[in-house]
Protein backbone atom coordinates (compact mmCIF):
# COMPACT_ATOMS: atom_id res chain seq x y z
CA UNK A 1 0.00 0.00 0.00
CA UNK A 2 1.12 3.26 -0.69
CA UNK A 3 1.59 6.12 1.64
CA UNK A 4 0.70 9.86 1.50
CA UNK A 5 1.54 12.28 3.51
CA UNK A 6 -0.49 15.85 3.98
CA UNK A 7 0.89 18.66 5.54
CA UNK A 8 -1.41 22.06 6.66
CA UNK A 9 -3.47 23.63 9.13
CA UNK A 10 -7.05 22.16 9.99
CA UNK A 11 -9.17 24.86 11.37
CA UNK A 12 -12.52 25.00 13.29
CA UNK A 13 -15.41 25.41 10.78
CA UNK A 14 -18.04 27.73 12.11
CA UNK A 15 -21.30 28.68 9.90
CA UNK A 16 -24.76 30.04 10.29
CA UNK A 17 -27.51 27.41 9.73
CA UNK A 18 -28.47 26.86 6.02
CA UNK A 19 -27.99 30.04 4.26
CA UNK A 20 -28.61 32.92 7.13
CA UNK A 21 -26.06 35.80 6.68
CA UNK A 22 -23.68 36.07 9.26
CA UNK A 23 -25.50 38.94 10.58
CA UNK A 24 -28.52 37.42 10.87
CA UNK A 25 -27.51 34.22 12.99
CA UNK A 26 -27.87 33.43 16.07
CA UNK A 27 -26.51 29.70 16.05
CA UNK A 28 -23.25 28.37 14.52
CA UNK A 29 -22.65 25.07 13.17
CA UNK A 30 -19.50 24.03 13.72
CA UNK A 31 -17.25 21.26 11.84
CA UNK A 32 -13.88 20.70 11.10
CA UNK A 33 -11.92 21.29 7.81
CA UNK A 34 -8.75 22.55 5.87
CA UNK A 35 -7.17 22.13 2.84
CA UNK A 36 -4.35 19.42 2.78
CA UNK A 37 -6.65 17.61 5.77
CA UNK A 38 -9.66 17.88 3.17
CA UNK A 39 -7.16 15.63 0.68
CA UNK A 40 -6.19 13.38 3.32
CA UNK A 41 -9.64 12.47 4.29
CA UNK A 42 -10.59 12.18 0.75
CA UNK A 43 -7.68 9.43 0.12
CA UNK A 44 -8.35 7.52 3.09
CA UNK A 45 -11.91 6.78 1.82
CA UNK A 46 -10.35 5.65 -0.73
CA UNK A 47 -8.49 2.86 1.06
CA UNK A 48 -4.89 4.84 1.00
CA UNK A 49 -2.66 4.71 3.74
CA UNK A 50 -2.31 8.15 4.78
CA UNK A 51 -0.94 10.52 7.36
CA UNK A 52 -1.76 14.38 8.17
CA UNK A 53 0.54 16.51 10.07
CA UNK A 54 -0.41 19.70 11.70
CA UNK A 55 0.18 21.46 15.43
CA UNK A 56 -2.99 21.43 17.40
CA UNK A 57 -3.32 22.21 21.21
CA UNK A 58 -3.22 19.58 23.83
CA UNK A 59 -6.87 20.36 24.80
CA UNK A 60 -10.86 19.57 23.93
CA UNK A 61 -10.96 21.39 20.77
CA UNK A 62 -7.67 20.44 19.22
CA UNK A 63 -8.63 16.72 20.29
CA UNK A 64 -11.75 17.34 18.49
CA UNK A 65 -10.04 18.00 15.02
CA UNK A 66 -8.19 15.06 15.50
CA UNK A 67 -10.86 12.84 16.18
CA UNK A 68 -12.11 14.35 13.19
CA UNK A 69 -9.48 12.52 11.12
CA UNK A 70 -9.17 9.81 13.08
CA UNK A 71 -12.99 8.83 12.04
CA UNK A 72 -12.19 8.34 8.68
CA UNK A 73 -8.93 6.52 9.01
CA UNK A 74 -6.60 9.26 8.69
CA UNK A 75 -3.06 8.20 10.27
CA UNK A 76 -2.50 11.41 13.28
CA UNK A 77 0.66 9.90 14.98
CA UNK A 78 2.70 12.59 13.27
CA UNK A 79 0.20 15.53 14.71
CA UNK A 80 1.98 17.81 17.03
CA UNK A 81 0.54 19.22 20.39
CA UNK A 82 1.11 22.75 21.14
CA UNK A 83 0.04 26.35 21.44
CA UNK A 84 -3.22 27.74 22.88
CA UNK A 85 -5.94 27.99 19.98
CA UNK A 86 -6.98 26.08 16.89
CA UNK A 87 -7.34 28.45 13.69
CA UNK A 88 -11.03 29.26 12.90
CA UNK A 89 -12.91 30.11 9.70
CA UNK A 90 -16.39 31.30 9.96
CA UNK A 91 -18.26 30.29 6.45
CA UNK A 92 -21.39 32.15 4.98
CA UNK A 93 -22.88 30.40 2.41
CA UNK A 94 -23.97 32.36 -0.67
CA UNK A 95 -26.99 31.39 -3.03
CA UNK A 96 -28.09 32.72 -6.57
CA UNK A 97 -26.17 35.60 -7.36
CA UNK A 98 -25.27 36.50 -3.70
CA UNK A 99 -21.53 34.47 -3.51
CA UNK A 100 -20.25 32.82 -0.62
CA UNK A 101 -17.88 35.03 2.13
CA UNK A 102 -15.01 33.17 4.32
CA UNK A 103 -14.07 35.29 7.57
CA UNK A 104 -10.49 33.90 8.83
CA UNK A 105 -9.53 33.99 12.39
CA UNK A 106 -6.06 31.85 12.65
CA UNK A 107 -3.67 34.84 14.05
CA UNK A 108 -1.60 33.24 16.66
CA UNK A 109 -3.26 29.73 16.27
CA UNK A 110 -1.37 26.90 17.39
CA UNK A 111 0.05 26.26 13.87
CA UNK A 112 0.43 29.14 12.59
CA UNK A 113 3.48 29.27 15.34
CA UNK A 114 4.91 26.35 14.63
CA UNK A 115 8.93 25.94 15.02
CA UNK A 116 11.00 24.59 12.58
CA UNK A 117 12.06 21.92 15.66
CA UNK A 118 8.56 20.92 16.06
CA UNK A 119 8.48 18.64 12.75
CA UNK A 120 10.75 15.34 12.33
CA UNK A 121 10.28 15.49 8.23
CA UNK A 122 13.27 12.32 8.21
CA UNK A 123 11.04 9.95 10.42
CA UNK A 124 7.69 11.54 8.98
CA UNK A 125 8.58 10.72 5.39
CA UNK A 126 10.22 7.19 6.43
CA UNK A 127 8.74 4.90 3.79
CA UNK A 128 6.15 7.67 2.06
CA UNK A 129 5.62 7.41 -1.64
CA UNK A 130 3.90 11.15 -1.62
CA UNK A 131 3.72 13.99 -0.11
CA UNK A 132 1.50 17.01 -0.32
CA UNK A 133 0.97 20.70 0.67
CA UNK A 134 -0.94 23.79 -0.44
CA UNK A 135 0.24 27.56 -1.10
CA UNK A 136 -1.84 28.07 1.63
CA UNK A 137 0.02 26.49 4.02
CA UNK A 138 3.48 28.87 3.53
CA UNK A 139 0.40 31.57 3.47
CA UNK A 140 -0.17 31.29 7.03
CA UNK A 141 2.96 33.17 7.82
CA UNK A 142 5.59 33.19 10.87
CA UNK A 143 8.00 29.86 10.08
CA UNK A 144 5.87 28.06 8.05
CA UNK A 145 7.43 28.98 4.69
CA UNK A 146 11.04 28.10 6.34
CA UNK A 147 9.09 25.03 7.30
CA UNK A 148 7.90 23.89 3.73
CA UNK A 149 10.83 24.08 2.34
CA UNK A 150 12.29 21.39 4.65
CA UNK A 151 9.60 19.22 4.29
CA UNK A 152 10.24 19.27 0.72
CA UNK A 153 13.98 18.81 1.02
CA UNK A 154 13.45 15.87 3.50
CA UNK A 155 10.31 14.39 0.77
CA UNK A 156 13.34 14.78 -2.07
CA UNK A 157 15.84 13.02 -0.29
CA UNK A 158 13.61 10.48 0.14
CA UNK A 159 12.39 10.02 -3.29
CA UNK A 160 9.02 11.22 -2.80
CA UNK A 161 6.97 12.88 -5.22
CA UNK A 162 5.32 16.03 -4.50
CA UNK A 163 2.44 17.68 -5.02
CA UNK A 164 0.91 21.54 -4.60
CA UNK A 165 -2.06 22.86 -5.25
CA UNK A 166 -0.94 26.63 -5.09
CA UNK A 167 -4.79 27.81 -3.59
CA UNK A 168 -3.61 31.73 -3.47
CA UNK A 169 -5.69 33.17 -0.86
CA UNK A 170 -5.87 37.36 -1.44
CA UNK A 171 -6.85 37.36 3.08
CA UNK A 172 -3.62 35.54 3.75
CA UNK A 173 -0.78 36.78 1.46
CA UNK A 174 -0.31 39.88 -0.67
CA UNK A 175 0.70 38.23 -4.72
CA UNK A 176 3.88 39.60 -3.98
CA UNK A 177 4.54 37.78 -0.93
CA UNK A 178 3.39 34.58 -2.96
CA UNK A 179 5.15 34.81 -5.63
CA UNK A 180 8.54 35.32 -3.47
CA UNK A 181 7.76 31.99 -1.43
CA UNK A 182 6.06 29.81 -3.74
CA UNK A 183 8.79 30.17 -6.89
CA UNK A 184 11.02 28.79 -3.92
CA UNK A 185 8.79 26.15 -3.11
CA UNK A 186 8.08 24.82 -6.88
CA UNK A 187 11.58 23.82 -7.57
CA UNK A 188 10.54 21.08 -5.73
CA UNK A 189 7.22 20.35 -7.00
CA UNK A 190 6.50 17.26 -9.06
CA UNK A 191 2.76 17.75 -9.85
CA UNK A 192 1.28 21.58 -9.83
CA UNK A 193 -2.48 21.83 -9.07
CA UNK A 194 -3.93 25.01 -9.35
CA UNK A 195 -7.81 26.68 -10.78
CA UNK A 196 -8.11 29.35 -13.17
CA UNK A 197 -7.23 32.20 -11.46
CA UNK A 198 -4.50 30.77 -8.98
CA UNK A 199 -0.85 30.63 -11.68
CA UNK A 200 -1.82 34.36 -12.65
CA UNK A 201 -2.20 35.16 -8.63
CA UNK A 202 0.81 33.57 -7.83
CA UNK A 203 3.24 33.27 -10.94
CA UNK A 204 1.49 36.18 -12.97
CA UNK A 205 0.92 33.83 -15.59
CA UNK A 206 -2.39 34.11 -17.18
CA UNK A 207 -4.86 32.00 -20.11
CA UNK A 208 -5.88 34.54 -22.77
CA UNK A 209 -9.15 35.37 -23.83
CA UNK A 210 -11.01 34.40 -20.80
CA UNK A 211 -13.13 36.00 -18.27
CA UNK A 212 -14.02 34.29 -15.22
CA UNK A 213 -16.68 36.06 -13.69
CA UNK A 214 -18.24 36.15 -16.81
CA UNK A 215 -17.43 32.34 -16.95
CA UNK A 216 -16.13 32.43 -20.34
CA UNK A 217 -13.03 30.30 -20.37
CA UNK A 218 -10.33 29.77 -23.37
CA UNK A 219 -8.97 25.85 -23.37
CA UNK A 220 -6.15 27.02 -25.75
CA UNK A 221 -5.22 29.87 -22.61
CA UNK A 222 -4.95 27.31 -20.26
CA UNK A 223 -2.73 24.49 -22.60
CA UNK A 224 -0.55 27.91 -22.65
CA UNK A 225 -0.37 28.26 -19.01
CA UNK A 226 0.20 25.11 -18.07
CA UNK A 227 2.84 24.63 -20.38
CA UNK A 228 4.34 27.64 -18.98
CA UNK A 229 4.30 26.32 -15.56
CA UNK A 230 5.68 23.37 -16.87
CA UNK A 231 8.46 24.89 -18.87
CA UNK A 232 9.12 27.64 -16.10
CA UNK A 233 9.48 25.61 -13.23
CA UNK A 234 10.06 21.53 -14.41
CA UNK A 235 6.70 20.34 -12.82
CA UNK A 236 6.02 16.77 -14.21
CA UNK A 237 2.08 17.27 -14.50
CA UNK A 238 -0.06 20.31 -14.45
CA UNK A 239 -3.76 20.28 -13.64
CA UNK A 240 -5.85 23.04 -13.59
CA UNK A 241 -9.76 22.59 -12.45
CA UNK A 242 -11.85 25.16 -14.77
CA UNK A 243 -14.95 26.46 -13.02
CA UNK A 244 -17.83 28.47 -15.07
CA UNK A 245 -19.92 29.95 -12.42
CA UNK A 246 -23.51 30.58 -13.31
CA UNK A 247 -24.32 31.29 -9.98
CA UNK A 248 -23.66 30.70 -6.36
CA UNK A 249 -25.84 27.53 -6.42
CA UNK A 250 -24.94 26.40 -10.34
CA UNK A 251 -21.48 26.06 -11.85
CA UNK A 252 -20.09 24.26 -14.85
CA UNK A 253 -17.36 21.86 -13.53
CA UNK A 254 -14.58 20.77 -15.51
CA UNK A 255 -10.57 20.30 -15.60
CA UNK A 256 -7.56 20.00 -17.75
CA UNK A 257 -4.32 17.75 -17.11
CA UNK A 258 -0.73 18.56 -19.07
CA UNK A 259 1.31 15.46 -18.48
CA UNK A 260 4.70 16.77 -20.53
CA UNK A 261 3.32 15.58 -23.85
CA UNK A 262 -0.50 15.56 -24.22
CA UNK A 263 -3.55 17.91 -22.99
CA UNK A 264 -6.56 16.34 -21.60
CA UNK A 265 -9.66 18.23 -20.96
CA UNK A 266 -12.40 16.00 -18.57
CA UNK A 267 -15.72 16.27 -19.66
CA UNK A 268 -17.96 18.93 -18.09
CA UNK A 269 -20.30 18.51 -15.04
CA UNK A 270 -23.38 20.90 -14.51
CA UNK A 271 -23.09 21.32 -10.46
CA UNK A 272 -25.68 22.27 -8.47
CA UNK A 273 -24.00 23.11 -5.32
CA UNK A 274 -24.77 21.88 -2.11
CA UNK A 275 -21.07 23.06 -0.62
CA UNK A 276 -18.82 24.05 -2.96
CA UNK A 277 -15.48 24.64 -0.15
CA UNK A 278 -13.27 21.81 -0.82
CA UNK A 279 -14.04 21.42 -4.32
CA UNK A 280 -10.67 21.86 -5.22
CA UNK A 281 -9.27 19.26 -2.42
CA UNK A 282 -11.50 16.75 -3.73
CA UNK A 283 -9.94 17.14 -6.88
CA UNK A 284 -5.98 16.63 -5.58
CA UNK A 285 -7.15 14.04 -3.63
CA UNK A 286 -8.82 12.04 -6.55
CA UNK A 287 -6.14 12.97 -8.69
CA UNK A 288 -3.18 11.80 -6.11
CA UNK A 289 -5.15 8.21 -5.44
CA UNK A 290 -5.06 7.67 -9.47
CA UNK A 291 -1.56 8.65 -10.08
CA UNK A 292 -0.51 6.54 -7.45
CA UNK A 293 -2.18 3.69 -8.91
CA UNK A 294 -1.26 3.97 -12.49
CA UNK A 295 -4.11 5.31 -14.02
CA UNK A 296 -3.63 6.86 -17.70
CA UNK A 297 -3.68 10.64 -17.52
CA UNK A 298 -6.57 10.77 -19.22
CA UNK A 299 -8.68 8.55 -16.55
CA UNK A 300 -6.80 10.19 -13.84
CA UNK A 301 -8.00 13.25 -15.00
CA UNK A 302 -11.81 11.76 -15.23
CA UNK A 303 -11.84 10.26 -11.59
CA UNK A 304 -10.72 13.56 -10.03
CA UNK A 305 -13.35 15.63 -11.89
CA UNK A 306 -16.08 12.89 -10.76
CA UNK A 307 -14.66 13.15 -7.46
CA UNK A 308 -14.86 16.83 -6.99
CA UNK A 309 -18.28 16.74 -8.92
CA UNK A 310 -19.72 14.92 -5.84
CA UNK A 311 -18.52 16.67 -3.27
CA UNK A 312 -20.27 20.25 -3.91
CA UNK A 313 -22.72 17.76 -3.28
CA UNK A 314 -21.70 16.80 0.13
CA UNK A 315 -22.09 19.16 3.32
CA UNK A 316 -18.40 19.80 4.89
CA UNK A 317 -14.60 20.34 4.15
CA UNK A 318 -14.51 16.54 3.61
CA UNK A 319 -15.40 14.79 0.43
CA UNK A 320 -17.08 11.63 1.72
CA UNK A 321 -17.52 9.35 -1.20
CA UNK A 322 -15.78 6.08 -2.03
CA UNK A 323 -13.99 4.77 -5.27
CA UNK A 324 -17.04 3.06 -6.70
CA UNK A 325 -19.27 6.31 -6.41
CA UNK A 326 -16.37 8.01 -8.24
CA UNK A 327 -15.96 5.11 -10.95
CA UNK A 328 -19.76 5.55 -11.76
CA UNK A 329 -19.97 8.60 -12.37
CA UNK A 330 -16.53 8.98 -14.11
CA UNK A 331 -17.98 6.14 -16.57
CA UNK A 332 -20.98 8.06 -17.13
CA UNK A 333 -23.71 7.25 -14.46
CA UNK A 334 -24.47 10.82 -13.63
CA UNK A 335 -28.77 10.12 -13.49
CA UNK A 336 -28.64 10.65 -9.82
CA UNK A 337 -31.13 7.87 -9.36
CA UNK A 338 -31.86 5.91 -6.15
CA UNK A 339 -29.19 3.49 -5.80
CA UNK A 340 -31.28 -0.40 -4.40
Amino acid sequence: MTKVITFGEIMLRLEPLGYLRFLQSEQYQALYGGGEANVAVSLANYGADVHYVTKVPAHDIGQGAVNSLRRFGVGTGSIVRGGNRVGIYFLEKGASQRPSKIVYDRANSAFALSQPTDYDWDQIFDGADWFHFTGITPAVGGFLPEICEQACKAAKQKGVTISCDLNYRKNLWTREQAKEVMTKLAKYIDVCIANEEDAKDVFGIAASDTDISGGKLNHDGYKSVAKQLSDTFGFNKVAITLRSSISANDNIWAAMLFDGNDYYFSKSYNVHIVDRVGGGDSFAGGLIYSLLNKKSSKDALEFAVAASCLKHSIEGDFNIVSVDEVEKLASGDGSGRVQR
